[in-house]
């Protein structure tokens, strides 16, 4: 069984992006794992297994503009279906 089951990923273009400060948001008030935040000032990259994506992409949209959104089911993936 997967815990966290819905891989989201996005980008973010904004201004003064801060990796550690982004992570530190996503540790305090995000349930998931595999966080990857990476980028500079202007766009950064988000990886994260979580089971509220809904939550993920509106912390990140407060930041900036969000794009190349995709979120997936691991599960459905687990079991051979599309996800």
């Amino acid at each position: 069984m997967i815990e966290y089951r819905y891989d989201t990923q996005l980008l973010i273009d904004a201004e003064n992006l801060d990796e550690d400060e982004v992570s530190e948001y996503f540790e305090t008030n995000f349930k998931g794992d595999c966080l990857l935040a990476i980028g500079d000032e202007s766009v950064m990259k988000i990886h994260y297994h979580t089971n509220e994506p809904w939550k993920v992409l509106e912390y990140c949209a407060s930041l900036g503009e969000i794009y190349d959104i995709v979120v997936e089911d691991m599960d459905r993936q687990a079991r051979g279906l599309k996800g």
